[in-house]
């Protein structure tokens, strides 16, 4: 009745060996029949003393040619059905060594792009902005390699020129941090007393400069004549004046250079800060 209504739990101890499986899963009835009486002889030794001399020779001999040495019969007890030191198997289970921890943050998804590259694909405020950078990065590395003018350095540390299409992501970002500027000008009223505003410089991070300096490009480049029509024109124009950027002959440099100019002759207004504070 238990085996009936499942009750009692399995029999777990009458398992097929792999052995006897293959053996009867092919046409050789007869070696399959004589592996099984083998194999009940190796577990009963009162039927292998009495077992004709025929099978326990062959019960003493080693297990065929091309099977395994263990078998996926589990035992009452639970344990491992296969030895992975007798088998040889690796225990991880891995092919490849697991990265080490913490994982770098370019490992995550959502951070799998350089943060200037999403941060002008933001700033491109456009329907196909992800397109627009695809072509521009395209274009900077399809592009022959530009001719730096040495009047308009391009900042300390930056690659020579001939390596910059192997690597549009550099390329972008050296064009972009080359010109970004280092301050901003800001009013601020009541300084000087009477209701007069000076003119004092303030100090920018990295992704304020880098914002400034694409709004710069982007200006630009929407003044530039096109070439045709599309809507890859305005990457095109885009990718052209990154070029012009580090080949020394846009427009944004001049933008860079009266900021600094004015911040510079501003530098004074600074001292007021103090004294009044």
């Amino acid at each position: 009745m238990g085996n009936i209504t499942g009750e009692g739990g399995p029999e777990i101890d009458q398992g097929t060996s792999v052995q006897e499986v293959r053996l009867l899963s092919g046409n050789h009835r007869g070696r399959a029949w004589a592996y099984i009486f083998t194999q009940v002889l190796k577990r009963d030794e009162e039927s292998k003393e009495k077992a004709p001399q025929i099978l326990q020779e062959q019960v003493q001999s080693t297990s065929p040619k091309g099977t395994r040495s263990y078998s996926t019969t589990p035992d009452r007890n639970g344990e491992a059905m296969i030895s992975f030191e007798d088998s040889g198997v690796e225990s991880s289970g891995h092919s490849f060594d697991l990265p080490a921890l913490p994982l770098p943050a370019n490992m995550h998804l959502k951070y799998r792009y350089a943060p200037i590259v999403k941060q002008v694909t933001n700033l491109l405020m456009r329907d196909a902005a992800p397109q627009n950078m695809a072509m521009i990065l395209n274009h900077l590395r399809t592009a022959s390699p530009p001719t730096v003018n040495p009047d308009r350095p391009l900042i300390p540390g930056s690659p020579p020129a001939s390596h910059l299409p192997l690597n549009p992501t550099l390329y972008l970002t050296l064009a972009i941090d080359s010109v970004a500027p280092l301050l901003r000008m800001r009013s601020q009223k009541g300084m000087a007393g009477g209701g007069v505003a000076l003119q004092m410089p303030v100090p920018l991070a990295l992704r304020q400069r880098r914002r400034q300096a694409v709004m710069w490009i982007l200006d630009a480049a929407s003044k530039r004549p096109a070439r045709g029509s599309g809507r890859g024109q305005f990457a095109q124009r885009v990718a052209e004046e990154l070029v012009a950027i580090v080949e020394g002959r846009s427009g944004v440099w001049d933008r860079r250079g009266g900021i600094h100019k004015l911040a510079v002759s501003a530098r004074a207004n600074l001292n007021i800060r103090g004294r009044v504070g």
